[in-house]
Parts: C-alpha cells; sequence; structure tokens
C-alpha cells in the first residue's frame, strides 16, 4: 500500500510540475520584469525627492544670502572743513535788472505791428508796438463834432446876451429875461469847455496807439503778434506787451540770516560768482538793507548792485553772493545734510575704522545756507554720514561707499 502511495505521489509531483510549466511557460521572465520596473520607479522617486530636497535647500540659501545682503547698510562720509579764513557767508540770489517793467497798452485794439523783438536794445521813447484802435477814433469824431457844436450854441448864447443886454438898457425887455440870456451863455461856455476836455482826452488816449519804451534797456519777452486783441490797463484780462529790462547795471537780493543782520552795511563789497562761469568773479556793493528782521523767516533783505557794462551776466540767471562777516580759525563746517535731529539732541552719524556708527552731539553755530558751522563735537579727521537714515543707531555696522562726484563738490565747496 505504501508503495502505491509513493508512486502515487511520485506521479503526482513529477506530473503537478510539469502541468504547472506547460501551463505558463512565461510567467518567470515575466515576473522578473515587473520586479524590475518596480525597482526603476522606487529610484526614480527617490532621486525626484532627492533633487527637490535639494532645490529647496538651495532656494532657502539664496533667499538668506537675499535677506543678508538687504540688511547690510550702505552709506557714504564726508569730513568736516575748517571754517573759512574769510569769514564769508555764501547766499543763493538771483540777478535782476537794475530796472524791470511789464509793458501794458493804455488803449483796447488791435496789434497793427510790432517794431522790436526779444534781445532787441531800445532807447528811451522807441516805438515798440503800434495799436490799432477804431472805437477810439469813432469817438474821437464824434467828441470833435460836439465841440463845434458846443462853439456854435456859445456863439449863439453870446449873440442873444450881447442883444438883450443892449435892449435892457432901452427898457424893451425885463430883467428876468436878461439874466436867462446871461446864464444860457454861462452854460454855453461850460458845454464848450467840457467838449473840448473830452476830445483832449481821446486825442490824449490815441498817442496810447504806440508803445513807447520808457526807458533805455533790453527787451526780455514779447508776449504778441500781428492781429492780437489787446484790452486796456494792467489787470483782469489784459497782458503785457513786452517786458523791459536796464542790465548795463545789475541788481541781486539776499537775505541774510539774524546772526549776521548787523555785521553787514550798506556800502560794503561783495563777491559774486556764477557756476556757468567758473573762475571769474564779479564784485558789487550793498545798496541799501532792509534795515528790520523779517519774522517769518528772520532774514535780513539787502540789495546789491553790479556792474555789467559788458552784459556777461544775465538778468535771471542764478549767483552766489559771498558777504564779508568776519571768521575765526577754530570752527569747522559740515554740509547741513550730515545732521540728524533727535531727542537726545543735534547729532551726527560717525563711522570708525570698524564700520560701526557713533552718533555724536554737536553744538551748531551759524547757519551759512548749504553749510553749517560746527562749534563743538567733532574733529575734521571724523567721517560723517552723509544723509544719514532716521532708524540709523549707535554701533550699527555699515560699509562706506565712495563719494559720489557732485556731493565731493558739494562737501569741498
Amino acid at each position: 500500500m505504501s508503495e502505491q502511495s509513493e508512486k502515487r505521489h511520485a506521479n503526482i509531483g513529477i506530473h503537478g510540475s510539469q502541468h504547472h510549466h506547460a501551463a505558463h511557460p512565461h510567467r518567470g521572465p515575466i515576473l522578473r520584469r515587473a520586479r524590475l520596473i518596480s525597482l526603476g520607479v522606487l529610484i526614480c522617486l527617490g532621486l525626484g525627492g532627492v533633487a527637490t530636497f535639494a532645490l529647496r535647500a538651495n532656494h532657502a540659501h539664496a533667499l538668506e544670502q537675499a535677506t543678508a545682503e538687504h540688511s547690510k547698510l550702505y552709506v557714504t562720509t564726508v569730513n568736516a572743513k575748517p571754517a573759512s579764513g574769510k569769514g564769508e557767508l555764501t547766499l543763493p540770489g538771483t540777478l535782476q535788472g537794475i530796472i524791470e517793467a511789464p509793458i501794458y497798452s493804455r488803449s483796447s485794439g488791435y496789434v497793427l505791428r510790432w517794431n522790436k523783438d526779444i534781445g532787441a536794445r531800445v532807447a528811451k521813447g522807441d516805438v515798440l508796438a503800434e495799436i490799432d484802435t477804431p472805437e477810439i477814433d469813432q469817438q474821437l469824431a464824434q467828441a470833435i463834432a460836439a465841440r463845434d457844436q458846443a462853439a456854435s450854441s456859445l456863439d449863439l448864447a453870446k449873440t442873444s446876451a450881447e442883444r438883450w443886454e443892449a435892449l435892457r438898457k432901452k427898457d424893451a425887455v425885463t430883467q428876468q429875461e436878461l439874466n436867462e440870456r446871461s446864464s444860457a451863455f454861462t452854460q454855453a461856455k461850460a458845454n464848450l469847455a467840457a467838449a473840448n476836455a473830452n476830445v483832449l482826452r481821446l486825442q490824449r488816449q490815441e498817442q496810447f496807439k504806440r508803445i513807447i519804451a520808457p526807458f533805455s534797456g533790453v527787451i526780455t519777452r514779447r508776449n504778441v503778434e500781428v492781429g492780437d486783441l489787446i484790452d486796456a490797463g494792467n489787470g483782469g484780462a489784459a497782458k503785457a506787451l513786452f517786458s523791459l529790462a536796464q542790465v548795463d547795471t545789475l541788481r541781486v537780493y539776499v537775505y541774510v540770516p539774524q546772526a549776521y543782520a548787523q555785521r553787514i552795511k550798506a556800502g560794503d563789497t561783495v563777491s559774486i560768482s556764477q557756476k556757468e562761469l567758473s573762475g571769474q568773479i564779479f564784485h558789487g556793493t550793498v545798496a541799501r538793507t532792509a534795515g528790520a528782521i523779517d519774522v517769518a523767516t528772520r532774514t535780513m533783505q539787502l540789495e546789491i548792485n553790479l556792474p555789467n557794462k559788458d552784459n556777461t551776466l544775465l538778468a535771471g540767471a542764478y549767483v552766489e553772493v559771498a558777504l564779508p562777516v568776519g571768521g575765526t580759525s577754530n570752527i569747522l563746517t559740515v554740509p547741513s545734510n550730515v545732521i540728524l535731529f533727535r531727542p537726545e539732541g543735534t547729532r551726527v552719524a560717525i563711522v570708525d575704522a570698524k564700520g560701526t556708527i557713533q552718533l555724536r552731539t554737536v553744538k551748531i553755530g551759524h547757519d551759512l545756507g548749504n553749510k553749517l558751522e560746527i562749534l563743538d563735537g567733532i574733529s575734521v579727521n571724523d567721517k560723517l554720514v552723509l544723509n544719514p537714515a532716521d532708524s540709523l543707531a549707535d554701533k550699527d555696522t555699515v560699509i562706506v561707499l565712495p563719494a559720489k562726484p557732485e556731493e565731493e563738490k558739494k562737501a569741498a565747496a
């Protein structure tokens, strides 16, 4: 029986294995391929995860670098300068002609012609333009006719008064009638005088048809063309036909701070320079002072006269005026844009050799316009931060950049 079982089992084992391989001859390679594909997918997913992590790490590092770069403070610096030994106060000003005037028309009408253009030099009495005034012409003709009528009425009234006076002597008329004739004669004389005055007024207005230069000078502006409608006067819709300036002598107004007002007197000589005319210094004279401090600005106005015979300088130009005010050698000057106004007081930001900020309190002297006098708190070797930020604090670390050329020029001025 066991022999039969062994035989049966042997037959079953042999025949089962053969039957299995016979039924699925390609199953083994397929399984191996599936395992390889699965392994490849897992490897790709792993590599993708590693790449994503690396990209995120690089992005975070770049963000940290950008944040650190933006957090750096960049500044430019300047050194204080000793105050000028000449003791000069430099103030800005604008040149003007010694006489300047807009030229208006006294008559309404149309521009018939203009004779002078911008830049033309004119003498007093020159005709600048002519105005066509048809309405005034008609009014003048009417006034002349009214005057002739009044003259005729006067002749009649005079004859009547003389006749009635002769008749009164003969007692041919009453005294009342003579008085009436005499009154009519007096009224006729008054009417003729009024008519004459009206004619004279219109004749003078006719003369305003010619626009005359009131003084010698240069035409600096022309605002009219032939055919333009002109309104009389200098108000409302009226506009200036020309602008005229006398430029052989110029004047400039400057406003001196209260601290220097009493140091400057009429007759003082001042130096005037224009940036575009480098190296040229012009000398003028203080013609007059306001003699009082303007409460709103705490400054005093000066008028300075400047000879300009060769017409090198032009009216309207921006200039710098150096006024003699006396100076001291121990005072430093700094650009006005280095000052910080803090609750602790007036301070400046100083950069040391390590790039560390130190805020230092200073004592300001006189305001020199674009510069300030510093009486105490700094030395000529200190590096002062230009245009310091309000957020700048003690012990901040900064990076000093080279000053721009224009900033160097301003600091040296």
